[in-house]
C-alpha cells in the first residue's frame, strides 16, 4: 500500500466499520446466517501506520482480543454445557473447526497488527492471541471483570473428561497455555507497578494478587497446575524485579532514617 493511500484514523472512527463489515460478517457466515463479502485491511492499517506503537493501536489490539473471548463465552462454552462422551467430542471438534476459521479469517483482516504492534511490544500475535482467548477471560476476572466461573469451570472439566480421566489432555491442552497467559498477564502488571508505585503499594498489590490466585487456583485449576500458577505470580512479581525492589526499599529506609 502506498504512503500517500494512509487516511489515519483513530480506533473510535475504525471500529464500528471493522465490527460491521468484518467481525460481524464472519460470525455470521460461521453461524451460517449468512455469506458476505467483507474486507478491513485498509482500516487496520490506517489505524496502525501514523503510530504503530500508539494507544490507538492498543486499543485495535485489545479489541480483536475481546472478539475471541466474547465469542467462547457467549457462543462456545454455551454449546458445551450439558454435553458428554460422544456428543462432547462431536461438539468440541465442530467448535475447533470453526475456532480455526474464524482465526484464519481475523488474522488475515488484522495482519497488521502482527507488523506495527506486535512484534514491537513483545506480544502474542494475533493467531496466538485467538488461540489463547479463553485463558484471556480469566485474565478479565484478574482485572476484576465479573465472569461466568460455572462454564469456565465446566470448560476445563472437559479437558480431563476426554482424558477418560487422566491428565494427558489437561497437560497437553490446557496446563502450557494457562501458565503462558498468567506469565504473560503479571509479567506486564509487574512492569507497569514497579514503574510507578511505592515500594509498600507495590508489595500490598503483590499480596493481593497472591491471595487472590490461591482462590482462583483453588476454584478452576486441577494436579500440579495450582501450584505452578502461584509459583509463577511469585516469579513475575517479585524475582524478576528483585533488584529494583531492593533499590525502593533501600530508598524507603534511608528517608525514614
Amino acid at each position: 500500500m502506498a504512503a500517500g493511500a494512509v487516511r489515519p484514523l483513530t480506533f473510535e472512527e475504525a471500529w464500528p466499520f471493522l465490527q460491521e463489515e468484518a467481525i460481524n460478517r464472519i460470525i455470521d457466515g460461521l453461524d451460517g446466517v449468512e455469506k458476505r463479502q467483507f474486507t478491513s485491511e485498509e482500516t487496520v492499517y490506517n489505524v496502525c501506520e501514523p503510530n504503530p506503537s500508539g494507544p490507538e493501536v492498543q486499543k485495535l489490539y485489545d479489541h480483536y482480543k475481546k472478539t475471541f473471548e466474547d465469542y467462547i463465552s457467549s457462543k462456545v462454552l454455551p454449546s458445551l454445557q450439558g454435553k458428554q462422551n460422544e456428543l462432547l467430542l462431536l461438539e468440541l471438534l465442530r467448535r475447533w473447526k470453526i475456532h480455526k476459521t474464524m482465526t484464519y479469517w481475523m488474522s488475515r483482516f488484522f495482519h497488521y497488527l502482527d507488523r506495527y504492534y506486535t512484534v514491537r511490544k513483545k506480544l502474542p500475535s494475533v493467531v496466538q492471541t485467538a488461540n489463547l482467548a479463553f485463558y484471556h477471560m480469566i485474565d478479565r476476572e484478574r482485572e476484576g471483570e465479573e465472569i461466568n466461573k460455572g462454564i469456565v469451570r465446566e470448560a476445563i472439566d472437559i479437558y480431563v473428561e476426554i482424558g477418560d480421566g487422566s491428565r494427558k489432555y489437561y497437560v497437553q491442552d490446557f496446563e502450557g497455555a494457562m501458565m503462558t497467559a498468567t506469565t504473560a498477564f503479571y509479567s506486564r502488571k509487574a512492569l507497569d507497578w514497579i514503574t510507578n508505585q511505592t515500594y509498600q503499594d507495590y508489595m500490598l498489590k503483590v499480596e493481593e494478587c497472591l491471595n487472590q490466585e490461591k482462590g482462583r487456583v483453588s476454584d478452576y485449576l486441577k494436579f500440579r497446575s495450582k501450584y505452578n500458577v502461584l509459583e509463577i505470580v511469585e516469579h513475575e512479581l517479585l524475582v524478576v524485579h528483585a533488584s529494583k525492589l531492593e533499590e525502593k526499599k533501600k530508598h524507603v529506609q534511608e528517608a525514614a532514617a
